[in-house]
């Protein structure tokens, strides 16, 4: 498949490059994969990774980046290049067998996620409001189910992006905490891995929250989404990608997923300087959580805390929903696109739906909210390795991707990162 260059006939290009500031006004994929994976569940893993074991995983934000940006970017540019999502790509590429277990994979992952981000967002209304969390739980569920449907996602995104600015609070408070710096930066720069079961399962779930199936997913289908913006609605007007989309999906890619892991540094280090260092090591409860905003907030730590975790999973939870909802969708050749009427996607949204009715259905089977959000970490850094090594097999090869194979770079990043993320879940079992 030959790199198509835009000619008089085509559509309004897919994307021109834009600057820094006009990328963050966008809110382009990346940025929206970005938001979204310091969903609940993320903000839970780091919290319990800093109260835990202080600063010496503080290193995990520096390894972690240039592999996600890595996966992701190949995502992006197989959306981009073949005009299909990473589901319709398996599909036309690999017997049917493939592409059933990685739905399979997804749709384990994803649902168990949903659950936990939920539960956590209706603990941590909860924790502020007279309100039981059981109550929350369907509120949250009928609420983003029914935005959706009515409106589109990215003006649900629009609305809600603003409180997950609220993260940034971890920055200040990190800087009002004022932790050792000198201890903070050796952390960060030489890695310390303790071979023991409990730190293993720490390092996977930190793996599994920052580099997450269905953002691999959702990556692909959200280029296929903004080219058809663009007014490019069929395959044909879609395949190719010209050098200048790649480089503006790559700083799209690269902006979202270094404000991802800016947050996870600091979300570890705050908890790690507020907690950790004052001897509170397991956070059983988003009230425990919150503790570690109050530096900046004093009382009002659990307002913030609560508008985090509420705003991040409003963007995330629609994501995990509608990750399977395209796969899905993509596997049968049914139309999908999250910005499509509900009488003409009626399939694609009951996939959605019933995505997120399962995810509540979890929610009822008591498991403690924290432990459940840290485990739907853990169960996405088992899962992860093989799709990524799938999204690898598809970008190198010539009769998907044409001239716009990986560069060596991309490949050893992805590659670094399958290995890496495998071992550490072997590990994990193991010791």
């Amino acid at each position: 498949m030959e790199t198509a260059p835009v000619t008089p006939d085509t559509p309004a290009p897919k994307r021109s490059p834009a600057h820094f500031f006009e990328i963050f006004e966008q809110l382009g994929p990346g940025l929206i994969t970005g938001a979204a994976d310091d969903d609940p569940s993320g903000i839970s893993t780091y919290s319990v990774t800093g109260a835990t074991f202080g600063l010496s995983c503080l290193w995990t934000a520096v390894f972690s980046f240039p592999l996600m940006v890595a996966v992701q970017l190949m995502c992006a540019r197989l959306g981009l290049v073949t005009g299909r999502g990473l589901a319709g790509v398996i599909r036309k590429r690999y017997p049917r067998w493939v592409l059933r277990s990685a739905c399979a994979l997804l749709i384990i992952a994803n649902v168990f996620n949903i659950g936990a981000d939920l539960a956590g967002m209706s603990e941590s209304a909860a924790m502020v409001t007279p309100i039981p969390a059981f109550v929350w739980t369907p509120i949250f569920a009928i609420g983003i189910v029914t935005a959706l449907i009515v409106s589109s996602y990215k003006r649900v995104a629009q609305t809600f992006k603003l409180l997950t600015l609220v993260l940034f609070a971890y920055v200040i408070d990190a800087f009002l905490a004022q932790p050792d710096w000198k201890a903070a930066f050796m952390a960060t720069v030489l890695p310390r891995v303790h071979w023991n079961r409990e730190y293993l399962s720490v390092l996977v779930g930190i793996l599994g929250t920052t580099i997450s199936p269905y953002l691999f997913f959702w990556q692909a289908s959200q280029e296929v989404e903004e080219e058809r913006e663009h007014g490019r609605k069929t395959i044909m007007q879609r395949r190719g990608a010209t050098p200048q989309e790649l480089r503006a999906a790559r700083n799209d890619v690269m902006v979202g997923m270094f404000f991802s892991n800016l947050v996870m540094y600091f979300i570890i280090l705050t908890n790690a300087t507020t907690l950790h260092a004052h001897g509170i090591t397991n956070i059983e409860t988003a009230q425990q959580a919150a503790e570690a905003l109050k530096p900046l907030a004093g009382n009002a730590a659990y307002l913030l805390f609560t508008l985090g975790i509420v705003g991040t999973g409003v963007l995330a939870v629609p994501v995990l929903a509608g990750s399977c909802a395209y796969a899905v969708s993509e596997s049968f050749a049914w139309r999908a696109s999250i910005n499509m009427r509900p009488s003409i996607g009626k399939r694609f949204y009951s996939v959605l739906a019933v995505s997120i009715v399962l995810g509540v259905g979890l929610d009822f089977a008591r498991i403690n909210p924290v432990r459940m959000l840290f485990l739907a970490a853990v169960l996405n850094g088992v899962l992860a390795p093989p799709l990524i090594v799938l999204v690898l097999l598809l970008t190198n090869d010539r009769k998907v991707m044409g001239e716009a194979t990986n560069p060596l770079l991309i490949n050893v990043l992805g590659w670094t990162c399958a290995i890496a993320m495998g071992v550490a879940a072997i590990c994990m079992f193991i010791v």
